[in-house]
């Protein structure tokens, strides 16, 4: 962490953070340190939203914002950095011109980049500590590896549904993220926030965690989630640490992946989308009488409450019933909005499906 500058606090920075400079564990020398951090949180959704709002009005004198997504306006319910005139805006831009408003004395650097391997060592080398605050294990995969081979601190959190998870990683030779997960879980056996739901509140409740870490980090005070998983469970509101051991190979890595999508057996940010159809198009296809294979991908729970026909196959299960499918009748496969059922298109083709499209916009368009 870097030291705190000789010059003291200004008259406004004095007003703005008095009730900091009261707490004697951080005071003038803890608010100076955390003036000269330079912190970059990745990703600008859920839980970033906490992180950064907590870390601009602690004083962070530096925050970096890397995030290449828009507005969307079903992040609204949980993205609570924005409002409905911020949708379509890129999340990046939107969330530095609300912190700037909220506190003029810290620094916003906006990233609107894909994280990638070629750029991730320059973007995270200007930064003191790193906060994940991804939606992916690809890029939870790459930020670990590249603040191991840069040696930073990274303060971890992750949700789903109603769980959540927070740890440091990375901070003074403890664990890292792979230490913890060697490998990333099976392609479809995690499906997102998009897929499964998220209950608006819990990422305000672990990037809130994330931020109290990234605050004692750089002032120096209290005992770091290092080699502890805090577990949260907001149904029962029931909180569980559970300890892991570093593994030395995992601390020592010296280069990233060449592709950490392909690592996670995820299609990259860039990929090209499968072909897509209209429900107006569908609609017309099956009126048609012409040859058409329709795939439900979402989960039977979802089928159950309403579905437009055809067979049911999670996401989840695709790639173990390809088998069982015709390959050369043309294929429409859909899902709640557009998201699983790209994935899914992408899978059938890459396994020889001739003619594959996914219903832009899902169910939610029919």
């Amino acid at each position: 962490m870097p030291t705190a500058p000789a010059e003291p606090l200004s008259a406004a920075e004095t007003r703005r953070y008095s009730r900091h400079l009261l707490l004697p564990e951080v005071g003038a020398a803890g608010q100076l340190r955390l003036k000269a951090a330079r912190v970059l949180v990745v990703g600008c959704g859920g839980l970033g939203c906490p992180v950064l709002q907590y870390l601009a009005a602690a004083g962070v004198g530096t925050l970096g914002l890397l995030d290449f997504d828009v507005v969307d306006e079903s992040n609204l319910q949980r993205q609570v950095l924005y409002t409905t005139a911020d949708v379509g805006r890129p999340k990046a831009l939107a969330a530095a011109a609300r912190l700037g408003a909220q506190n003029p004395l810290v620094s916003l650097v906006p990233h609107q980049n894909v994280l990638t391997t070629a750029n991730a060592l320059a973007l995270l080398a200007g930064y003191d500590l790193v906060v994940d605050c991804s939606d992916n294990f690809a890029t939870r995969y790459l930020v670990n590896d590249a603040c191991v081979v840069l040696g930073k601190p990274l303060v971890y959190g992750a949700i789903f549904k109603f769980d959540g998870q927070v740890a440091v990683f990375n901070y003074q030779n403890g664990p890292t993220y792979r230490c913890l997960y060697p490998a990333p879980p099976a392609p479809g056996e995690a499906p997102s926030c998009a897929e499964i739901g998220v209950l608006g509140v819990l990422p305000g409740l672990v990037g809130t965690l994330q931020a109290t870490e990234v605050l004692k980090i750089i002032v120096g005070i209290g005992d770091v989630l290092s080699g502890r998983l805090l577990v949260i469970d907001a149904l029962g509101m029931r909180f569980q640490t559970l300890r892991f051991a570093a593994v030395s190979a995992q601390q020592q890595r010296t280069a990233l992946e060449a592709d950490y999508a392909a690592f996670c057996g995820e299609a990259p940010p860039d990929a090209l989308p499968a072909p897509e159809i209209s429900a107006a198009e569908l609609r017309a296809w099956q009126a048609s009488g012409q040859p058409l294979q329709l795939l439900d991908v979402r989960e039977p729970h979802e089928h159950a409450r309403g579905h437009i026909g055809g067979r049911l196959v999670p996401l989840g299960q695709l790639a173990g019933a390809l088998g069982a499918l015709p390959a050369d009748v043309p294929t429409v496969v859909h899902c709640a909005s557009g998201t699983r059922s790209q994935r899914a298109a992408r899978l059938l083709l890459e396994n020889g499906f001739r003619e594959v499209y996914s219903l832009r916009g899902g169910l939610a368009e029919w």
